[in-house]
């Protein structure tokens, strides 16, 4: 399969080492620097554009791809204000866009074991429910595009909670996100369930890139030959 990069840093490399060792080529990279390559007969060639570049860019990196007719797996998080935009032209246009809050594999198994234990957990209202994560201080979104799902989740099963807060403090229909930003950390993820009896406590813990790289080239090639908007619960049927 032949993909372009768009975003060149750390996870772009990644992702490229990754594409190759699955024997697939890289036929064109994009960042801030060579914008005009969209254009180029490299970028015409590929089959689909890996994009993880910065929330305020994103759109525009997408509809650039929808124009040229290529398919879209989107790794950037924080510009889902867009996101009905994004829906309409799969639906209208026969795009194909590929979206995930978090491409790894681990991460989106323990989407469904949060959203199993939340359905439980709405029977015992003794048990309050707040979320933790931790990532590296070049993250941009604040709570995580993670996080966010996760939250999400809860607040579906949950009838208690009527809406995330990023705080450590609020009402008690508040479901309180606290996010830090540290170091080089790939990423934490923490819902913890606590009563005055004892804690309920799940986590994901990332080790390093390599995970949430493997899953955008596995996205990339469940892209060919399909059209729409596709998601990591198509992918792996969870």
């Amino acid at each position: 399969m032949k993909i372009a990069l768009i975003g060149y840093g750390k996870m772009g490399h990644t992702i490229e080492e990754i594409a190759r060792e699955r024997g697939h080529e890289i036929v064109s990279i994009i960042d801030v620097d060579n914008q005009q390559d969209f254009d180029s007969p490299a970028f015409l060639s590929a089959d689909v554009a890996i994009e993880f570049t910065r929330p305020e860019t994103a759109l525009a990196n997408y509809q650039k791809c929808f124009a040229r007719g290529k398919a879209v797996v989107a790794g950037t998080t924080g510009w889902l204000q867009h996101l009905d935009t994004v829906k309409k032209e799969c639906e209208q246009n026969g795009q194909t866009f590929f979206y995930a809050s978090n491409y790894s594999i681990g991460v989106n198994i323990f989407f469904a074991v949060n959203r199993y234990l939340a359905k439980i957990m709405n029977r015992f209202p003794q048990y309050d429910v707040h979320m933790e994560e931790v990532h590296h201080i070049h993250k941009l979104d604040s709570p995580s595009g993670t996080g966010i799902t996760l939250a999400e989740a809860i607040l579906e099963e949950i009838d208690r909670k009527k809406q995330w807060k990023e705080a450590v403090q609020g009402a008690s229909g508040d479901l309180l996100i606290h996010a830090e930003r540290e170091g080089e950390v790939p990423g934490i993820h923490v819902v913890e369930y606590e009563s005055d009896a004892d804690i309920i406590c799940i986590k994901h813990e990332a080790k390093n890139r390599k995970g949430f790289a493997l899953g955008a080239v596995l996205a990339a090639e469940y892209t060919q030959g399909k059209k729409g908007f596709l998601t990591m619960n198509d992918l792996l049927n969870l």
